[in-house]
């Protein structure tokens, strides 16, 4: 034997026999489950439950070895695909053909093994099963006394007891009534305490009873003489012994259900096959012959076509009879006319019960000899399903090869018992019956196989269902498009809703903030998402307060499937739970990193190396709901917030489209958001920017400046005030550049004129666009131009974020 195919066989071998033990444990139990209750109470000997569930355990066997087989093979291969030996073993140029050659000879033994235990064990294990049962009836439950109350368990005598010492045994106030001679109540015992002691072999029961008196009786009334004699014993000690009679499981000599079809083997049942066809046409022939007799056809030869012999015609009765000679005649002849029938009719039925009964135990008999075949065959099969398999899915241990292989199992069983009872109904033949597992596993293990071979993949499942579940939303929005409300303010939010209306969703109305006057002329602006909505003329609503009834009216009002809020408020209760699908959120940042209102400035701000979209579901807290979908894209190292802005804008909008199809489909499941945190990684908060966060700390290290610049620009944008003589004038920072080879007091303003910057706590920042307050952005060069004697200037120093967000809260 060559080394792999015993690494394949060692790798097989120990699984198989491993979870032959297991399956035949689980089906053992299933299997005394069943017959516990003819166990229960009666004493039996712990051999005695061994010797029974050692032949129930052999009744199992035909369910339990295809099923290792099954289960084998597929952990065999999927544990060697897992560790990839599989690949290697391919990779050497050996093909899995070749792999499975000595699991195929195996398992051709096996089903030898099956067959040969189908047809000698189990047999004879049927036959001891329920002898044993029949043993078992037999055998009385044990004594058991109640208390207060008579019994009348023991044959011939009723007990009653008051008491009893459950530590000793001491029974008290007893009473013994013995109604062995069939004289009724005529003797008796009482005795103020009794102990009950059971002989090893079951067959008497001894009373020790104490303090107590004897009542017998001389029921012996005979004609004139009607007087009665009492006989009254007192004792300090009696001992009282009462024959028992099957209290003590007795094997039979020998099994007595050696005739029954399921216990005999393939010989007996050949045997009895033939004798059977035999009988029933003996009896078939015997029932024709009395049936002629009985109705004396004597032209049945004429009368019935199919042996109508050439040139003879039917009868003319006119040839034969000259009609009824008087009425009396014509009575005569219809009442034996009718009797004949009669006869006639009760033979058939006679002949159709006795068929019927060899048919039905034909059939049997045919049913059990294809079933010792077809249970042999089985094992064969399934192996062509496991070990397939278990080369595709490349998976071992118990875990994904035990859920599939146990569907497959199903699957052969459920039609192997359909085809077995179609079999015994006699709706289809034996044949048929007990091999049309077989015609089902057939196809699957030779299209499995095949795949196996040429190492393609089955199908992929997931595919398969996201494109059920996509025809199935595109059928139900042919005849009601889902409806949709769209909530948002920022010009963030526009690429969504326009993702949304572009691709054909139904959105009925759109939810955004009131207008309000802003800027120095206190015009009235409107929000980004109603002038989208204005131009598109979609429904809009502007409420001032979400709680409005109002609003809330006008809202139900657009019976929305689902709500779609992308920069808004904080929503209520009463809102986010109106419709029916939910209401999620698009917020740009990976959750639960960066909640609240700020999430691209304040990764930007930190240093962020890597940020992106989230949608989840909105619940009580702000940006904790369960997470539905997370898209992620790099920070660039010059990139602001602006920058970052707009890529998010774009994905979110994909990402928007492809939540709300997801959730049409019912092909998503949120997620809790702690399970996204890693390790010890730490929640950082975005909160509000504040014009205190907008005041550049100079103290700080030139690259926190730098990200706190890049973070706030284009807007709110970072800020510093250049000082001269007590005189302040703001500075806003759009951009600029980390000098690590210039060195000051931090807040000292550095130029030499082709260059500004100003210094941090470990070099500087080079100013490269700016906005000098009353002013209009320019680049450095404009500003140098303009601004005389900047180095003249110290810039002043603001809080450190850090120590503005100790005091924010992190939800957990």
């Amino acid at each position: 034997m060559k080394r792999l195919d015993r690494f394949i066989l060692k790798s097989f071998i120990g699984p198989f026999f491993a979870i032959l033990a297991i399956v035949i444990f689980i089906l053992v139990i299933q299997f005394l489950w069943l017959y516990i209750d003819e166990l229960v109470g009666k004493g039996l000997e712990f051999k005695v439950i061994l010797e029974f569930l050692m032949w129930g355990s052999c009744q199992v066997l035909p369910l339990s070895i295809p099923l290792a087989t099954l289960l084998a093979s597929m952990m065999t291969l999927g544990q060697m695909g897992e560790h990839f030996e599989l690949t290697a073993i391919k990779a050497s140029g050996i093909s899995l053909t070749r792999v499975l050659i000595p699991l195929m000879i195996v398992s051709v033994f096996i089903s030898i093994g099956a067959f040969f235990i189908g047809d000698r064990l189990v047999p004879y294990s049927i036959n001891q099963i329920y002898t044993m049962r029949s043993d078992l009836s037999r055998t009385k439950s044990e004594i058991k006394i109640p208390i207060g109350s008579f019994y009348d368990g023991i044959d011939g005598y009723i007990l009653r007891i008051e008491d009893r010492d459950n530590s000793t045994g001491m029974m008290y106030d007893v009473m013994v009534y013995d109604h062995s001679n069939n004289k009724g109540n005529t003797s008796l015992t009482v005795a103020d305490s009794g102990i009950m002691k059971l002989s090893k072999a079951k067959d008497y029961l001894t009373f020790l009873l104490y303090d107590g008196i004897s009542y017998q009786e001389t029921n012996t009334k005979k004609y004139r003489d009607t007087t009665l004699a009492l006989r009254r014993i007192g004792f300090n000690k009696e001992e009282m012994i009462i024959p028992l009679e099957n209290y003590s499981f007795q094997h039979s000599d020998s099994a007595r259900y050696g005739d029954q079809v399921r216990s005999m083997s393939l010989k007996q049942l050949t045997v009895g096959h033939d004798s059977l066809s035999r009988m029933n046409d003996e009896g078939l022939a015997k029932h024709l012959a009395e049936f002629d007799r009985t109705i004396n056809l004597r032209y049945r030869s004429q009368l019935d076509t199919s042996w109508r012999e050439k040139g003879k015609t039917l009868l003319v009765l006119e040839d034969y009879w000259d009609g009824w000679k008087d009425l009396e005649a014509e009575r005569y002849a219809l009442e034996n006319a009718a009797n004949l029938a009669s006869q006639a009719q009760s033979s058939l039925e006679s002949q159709g019960y006795e068929a019927y009964e060899y048919t039905k135990i034909l059939r049997l008999t045919d049913v059990e000899i294809w079933r010792k075949y077809a249970q042999a065959l089985a094992c064969l099969l399934l192996f062509f399903i496991g070990a397939p398999l278990g080369a595709l899915i490349r998976k071992g241990g118990l875990g994904t090869p035990a859920i599939i292989s146990v569907l497959f199992f199903v699957l052969y069983w459920v039609v192997d018992i359909s085809g077995e009872k179609l079999a015994k109904d006699g709706a289809a033949s034996a044949f048929v019956g007990k091999f049309i597992s077989a015609f089902v596993l057939a196809p699957i293990g030779a299209f499995l196989t095949t795949k196996a071979i040429q190492d393609s993949s089955i199908f992929n499942a997931d595919l398969i269902k996201s494109a059920f579940r996509k025809v199935k939303s595109r059928i139900a929005a042919f005849f009601r498009k889902p409806r949709l409300v769209f909530m948002g303010t920022p010009e963030f939010a526009v690429a969504s809703l326009d993702a949304l209306v572009k691709a054909g969703y139904k959105v009925v109305g759109v939810v955004t903030v009131e207008d309000k006057p802003s800027g120095r002329g206190l015009k009235v602006s409107e929000s980004a998402v109603k002038k989208y909505a204005v131009e598109h003329g979609l429904p809009l609503l502007q409420p001032a307060k979400l709680k409005d009834p109002l609003f809330l009216e006008a809202l139900a009002a657009w019976k929305a499937d689902l709500f779609v809020v992308v920069g808004f408020r904080m929503l209520p209760e009463q809102v986010w739970t109106m419709p029916k699908l939910g209401t999620f959120n698009l917020h740009a940042a990976l959750l639960p990193q960066y909640r609240g209102a700020a999430p691209i400035n304040w990764a930007v701000i930190n240093g962020e190396l890597r940020t992106g979209v989230t949608t989840f579901m909105i619940d009580k807290k702000i940006d904790t709901g369960g997470i539905l979908f997370r898209e992620s894209c790099l920070i660039g190292p010059a990139e602001t917030a602006g920058d970052v802005h707009d890529k998010l804008m774009a994905m979110g909008a994909t990402l928007v489209v492809d939540t709300v199809e997801a959730i049409l489909q019912k092909n998503v499941e949120t997620r809790v958001q702690r399970s996204f945190i890693q390790g010890s990684e730490v929640l950082r908060p975005a909160p509000k920017l504040t014009r205190e966060l907008q005041h550049i700390d100079w103290n700080a290290p030139t690259r926190e400046v730098y990200n706190l610049i890049r973070g706030l620009s284009p807007f709110p944008c970072a800020f510093t005030e250049l000082v001269r003589d007590g005189e302040a004038t703001q500075l806003k920072i759009f951009f600029g550049e980390q000098r690590y080879d210039l060195h000051a007091a931090p807040g000292t303003v550095l130029c030499d004129g082709s260059y500004i910057a100003i210094a941090t706590a470990d070099g500087a920042i080079e100013l490269k666009d700016v906005q000098l307050a009353g002013k209009k952005r320019m680049d450095a060069a404009a500003f140098l131009k303009g601004f005389r004697d900047p180095c003249s200037y110290t810039a002043s120093s603001g809080t450190s974020h850090e120590e503005i967000l100790k005091y924010t809260p992190v939800e957990e």
